[in-house]
């Protein structure tokens, strides 16, 4: 990839959406050489990723590995680059994929703040849509909604939201930027209507704090969606240190038990893994878990 020119060197994200904490981000602008890559997820052939980076800036995201590319030892949540010819490659690679799920997307929210300026996600849905591929979306924003007419048109297409915890003090301690846990349930009520399959990836399990109000996210989710992922938090790419700092910000008396149950060899996630399959089952609701 190569910095293009232009575009605005910072982004106050209340501009573009109100609920926003996180209020500046530092904007640039690139050109990818490819966009629609092979995908190592097994449940989907191909993943585009529209943006490098992500301003939800969640503090356990394993993609601050993508720092890497241009923003190495940049604070994760810090920077967004448009990949500014996405739509210019999209139109070239289409045709000449074999026909597979995508993902949108893998290692950044489609959906975050920028997306309301730059509709690079808007733009690979209308081209996706062009030859019917299948389309499943990963995401934290109800902005997903701005795009339902879109969504409608495809034979096939799936909406998942990643909610970690009910309680909104979780979601400000832990992904600051991402669009509060109620908009994001009304995103999934409103989807759900409009005849769209949902999901919810429930996820990462924060120990304790995903446990707060789960019966009552549950029962919420029974009425919204076709099935649960459930999956744990795992430690990887130094997203240790971040996970500290908002643990003694926002969870100084939790923080002993937090980090136990991380452990190998802790009980916590046997406990939760049996718990939330109990209560899905009794809702017949479909739930994967992951670890």
């Amino acid at each position: 990839m190569s910095r293009g020119e232009g575009g605005d060197p910072n982004i106050d994200t209340r501009r573009l959406h109100g609920k926003y904490e996180r209020t500046l981000v530092r904007v640039g602008e690139i050109r990818c050489k490819t966009l629609m890559g092979r995908s190592g997820i097994g449940s989907v052939d191909y993943s585009i990723n529209p943006y490098l980076g992500c301003a939800h800036g969640c503090v356990y995201c394993y993609a601050r590995f993508m720092r890497r590319m241009g923003h190495a030892g940049e604070e994760w949540g810090s920077f967004v680059d448009a990949k500014v010819n996405a739509l210019e490659r999209l139109r070239r690679e289409a045709p000449r994929r074999r026909m597979g799920k995508v993902l949108l997307s893998s290692v950044t929210d489609p959906y975050q703040p920028l997306e309301r300026k730059y509709e690079l996600t808007r733009g690979c849905l209308q081209l996706l849509l062009e030859r019917q591929f299948p389309v499943s979306i990963l995401t934290k924003s109800d902005l997903v909604l701005r795009d339902l007419d879109l969504l409608k048109k495809f034979d096939r297409c799936e909406v998942g939201f990643t909610i970690t915890a009910l309680g909104d003090v979780a979601r400000s301690a832990f992904e600051p930027g991402a669009s509060p846990v109620e908009a994001r349930l009304q995103a999934l009520r409103e989807l759900n209507e409009e005849g769209i399959t949902t999901w919810t990836f429930l996820g990462p399990v924060l120990p304790y704090l995903t446990d707060e109000g789960l019966e009552t996210l549950i029962n919420e989710l029974a009425r919204s969606v076709s099935r649960i992922l459930v999956d744990r938090l795992n430690i990887k790419c130094g997203n240790m240190p971040s996970i500290r700092r908002a643990l003694s910000a926002h969870y100084p008396d939790l923080q002993p038990l937090f980090e136990a149950a991380l452990k190998e060899g802790g009980g916590y996630y046997g406990m939760f893994r049996k718990k939330v399959t109990d209560m899905c089952r009794q809702r017949l609701i479909p739930c994967e878990i992951v670890f």
